[in-house]
C-alpha cells in the first residue's frame, strides 16, 4: 500500500498560500478518532483553524498529523490532528485550496482502530452510532 498523499499535499498548499500571502484555514473533522482540539469550538462536527504562522506556534505537518499550539479565548491549548481528519485546506481571503477525499484503505483502518478498542459489549451497543459517522455530513465553510 502507498502512503497518503494528504500530508504531502497539505505541505505543498500551506507554502504556497504563504507565498501568496494568504492566511491558511484547515477544516477538521473533530469526530474522528485520535483528534485533540478544544471541543467547545466543534459545530457540526467541525472545526475551522487559522494555520498560519501568526495564529499558532510551532507549527508542524508530518505524514501522520497536523499538531502545533494556538490561543483560545487567551488559553494556549495544544493541538493534535491526524492527517485523515484534515479534510480542506483553504485561503480565507479567496477560498483557494483543495478539498481532500477519501484516499483507499482509511476509512477500513478507522473502522479497524474503532473495533480494537471496544469490547465485544460495547461494540454492539454503540453500532447506530457508528454507522451515522459513516455516513459524512461534513460541509465545505468559507
Amino acid at each position: 500500500m502507498t502512503s497518503s498523499s494528504r500530508p504531502y499535499l497539505l505541505r505543498g498548499l500551506y507554502e504556497w498560500l504563504l507565498d501568496n500571502h494568504l492566511t491558511p484555514h484547515v477544516i477538521i473533522a473533530a469526530d474522528l478518532p485520535g483528534v485533540e482540539v478544544p471541543r467547545e469550538q466543534v459545530q457540526e462536527g467541525q472545526l475551522v483553524l487559522n494555520i498560519s504562522d501568526t495564529a499558532t506556534r510551532g507549527l508542524e505537518i508530518s505524514n501522520e498529523a497536523l499538531t502545533f499550539s494556538a490561543r483560545f479565548g487567551g488559553v494556549p491549548r495544544q493541538l493534535y490532528i491526524p492527517m485523515e481528519a484534515v479534510v480542506a485546506i483553504y485561503a480565507r481571503e479567496n477560498g483557494a485550496g483543495m478539498v481532500f477525499g477519501q484516499e483507499p484503505g482509511v476509512e477500513e483502518a478507522l473502522e479497524e482502530e474503532e473495533a480494537s478498542s471496544e469490547s465485544p459489549s460495547a461494540a454492539s451497543e454503540e453500532a447506530p452510532a457508528s454507522a451515522s459517522r459513516q455516513a459524512s455530513h461534513l460541509k465545505v465553510v468559507k
